[in-house]
């Protein structure tokens, strides 16, 4: 049997690389299974691509999928289709009134026009970079134009509330809320108006700028702590004269009303004791009024007098003549038992 001669491998390896056709291709084929990536990109559906060969856009790629590249000359850039944002730092400015305020803003934006964008701020950062100096300038210009009442408040025509009862009492002050002409929401719209035109030239698109916090500077914030609280110490001081001036009152009509009563009733009480002399003095008169009664009471009177007017173990002389040696006399009389008559 006649043997098969089979060529060993590296034999056929050195016979295909002695073709220099075949030499080439495969280093081509070998170079693209190593390098496929250098080849082919992936454009996602949220971002838009812009292929550039030495520094230069060549087009731009915004439907997502699978897109080719020429290796080492072409260069891809990815920009990002979502809204961002922007948080600037706090800017301190004067409003209209001449106070110092820290506002502290914010903003969404997106890229409008890729290639525009690419052309005039390259990257993110200096696109933040441009809106820091854009939208600060605007806020500060804003800030400066208007009072700090427009800053803070939002509603137009706001009234506040009101106690019936608190006002009628005067316990609390008339408010003197001023109104506003704009408000805050109209001025962070003048402000989004202004900077989005001044920002379409880059390629992007500002679609909102808001507040995020407005604030004293510490050195002012001080001193309008201390002007608030002097203006409730006068407020304090106001009750505090009303209410002893209302005390005052009470008190004076108190003691008018106390005078009033006791003057009532002492007359009163006047009134009825006279009508009780009088009263007493009749009863008298008529007790009185016969020689009998006259002279018990003479003699009632005169044994008053000796009570009151001896102790015991007073020595006192008086003539029988007069109306006290009389009343004696008579005591004495009247005390002398008659003698027993002799039986017979």
């Amino acid at each position: 049997m006649d043997t098969i001669y089979r060529p060993q491998l590296p034999t056929r390896f050195m016979g295909f690389m002695q073709n220099p056709v075949l030499a080439i291709i495969g280093v081509i084929v070998l170079f693209v299974a190593l390098k496929w990536g250098t080849f082919l990109f992936t454009v996602h559906q949220y971002e838009t691509a812009i292929v550039t060969r030495f520094g230069k856009a060549i087009r731009v790629e915004t439907t997502p999928g699978l897109k080719f590249k020429m290796p080492m000359i072409d260069a891809v850039h990815r920009f990002d289709n979502r809204i961002l944002a922007w948080d600037g730092p706090p800017t301190e400015t004067p409003t209209k009134d001449k106070l110092y305020l820290i506002v502290d803003c914010f903003a969404r934006w997106r890229i409008s026009d890729p290639l525009l964008y690419y052309n005039r701020l390259n990257d993110e950062r200096s696109a933040l970079s441009r809106l820091d100096d854009i939208l600060g300038s605007e806020t500060r210009t804003a800030v400066a134009s208007n009072d700090l009442v427009e800053i803070v408040r939002v509603t137009k025509g706001r009234q506040p509330v009101h106690d019936e009862e608190l006002e009628k009492s005067g316990t609390v002050l008339p408010s003197n809320l001023p109104d506003i002409e704009l408000g805050r929401s109209a001025i962070e719209e003048q402000i989004t108006q202004r900077a989005r035109q001044k920002i379409e030239g880059f390629g992007i698109e500002l679609l909102d700028e808001r507040f995020k916090r407005s604030k004293y500077n510490p050195a002012v914030a001080e001193k309008i702590i201390e002007r608030m609280s002097s203006e409730r110490h006068q407020i304090a001081s106001k009750f505090r004269s009303e209410g002893r001036g209302e005390a005052a009152n009470i008190n004076g009509q108190k003691e008018s009303d106390v005078a009033s009563i006791q003057s009532a009733a002492t007359r009163n009480a006047l009134k009825i004791e006279g009508e009780a002399d009088a009263e007493a003095a009749r009863i008298y008169t008529a007790a009185y009024a016969s020689p009998e009664a006259q002279t018990l009471y003479s003699f009632v009177r005169r044994l008053d007098v000796a009570r009151y007017g001896f102790s015991q173990g007073t020595t006192a002389v008086f003539s029988t003549e007069s109306d006290f040696g009389n009343v004696l006399k008579g005591i004495g009389s009247a005390g002398i038992m008659p003698a027993p008559t002799p039986a017979r």
